[in-house]
């Protein structure tokens, strides 16, 4: 079988500070942005690499999604509790400069790990944990 990972998703609550991070402070390219307000659905993706992409969506938009499940999904969010991805960089203490300079909350400053990896997490304006781990 040929099978690749073309989208994966993080939820969002503010289409707008989710585009800014994902565009500016991390440089990814925007692929589309549909809909209106806060029910956005923005694709994003790193530059050069057209078919791996994310999609920020409007968390909870499902209809087939109770109340309390909305209810906890937002809770879970401003937790930081519900989405996250790991990402890699060939400059990871580069990469962390430029996301402490856009304010984003650090979770873990780049770190080499016990099981061999170098890595840094923070969340996104949603919550949404990142980390990124640096290529070797």
């Amino acid at each position: 079988m040929d099978i690749t990972i073309h989208t994966t998703s993080l939820p969002h609550d503010d289409p707008d500070a989710s585009l800014a991070f994902y565009r500016d402070v991390l440089g990814f390219e925007v692929r589309s942005d549909v809909g209106q307000g806060r029910m956005r659905w923005i694709t994003v993706g790193p530059a050069g690499q057209p078919g791996t992409s994310i999609l920020l969506a409007p968390a909870a938009a499902d209809p087939g999604i109770t109340e309390d499940e909305r209810r906890t999904i937002t809770e879970m969010m401003a937790k930081g509790t519900f989405g996250w991805i790991l990402l890699a960089t060939p400059d990871l203490d580069a990469v962390f400069e430029k996301v402490q300079a856009g304010d984003a909350e650090i979770v873990q400053e780049p770190t080499d790990q016990p099981y061999g990896i170098r890595d840094c997490a923070f969340r996104d304006p949603a919550g949404n944990l990142v980390r990124i781990q640096q290529l070797r």
